[in-house]
């Protein structure tokens, strides 16, 4: 775990934490060091569209799978 005062420390445990690949924290980091913050934002954006649409597909199977469930459950019990 990263000291609170470890701005590297904690933007490396995030990126980690958030699922990035080791390409996008290498970037990061690198934009970080570099004092390029605001580069990170299309990388951070660009990753959590690809979070939400993980999210959105996962929804929709769990939906089909609410309805088999309710067809199962009133067709045949």
């Amino acid at each position: 775990m990263a000291e609170a005062s470890d701005v590297y420390g904690i933007l490396y445990q995030n990126l980690v934490d958030a699922g990035c690949s080791e390409k996008g924290i290498t970037v990061c980091m690198e934009y970080a060091q570099k004092g390029e913050w605001k580069k990170l934002l299309p990388i951070l954006a660009q990753h959590k569209n690809a979070l939400l649409e993980q999210v959105h597909t996962s929804e929709k199977k769990i939906d089909c799978l609410d309805f088999l469930i309710y067809r199962l459950n009133k067709e045949f019990l």
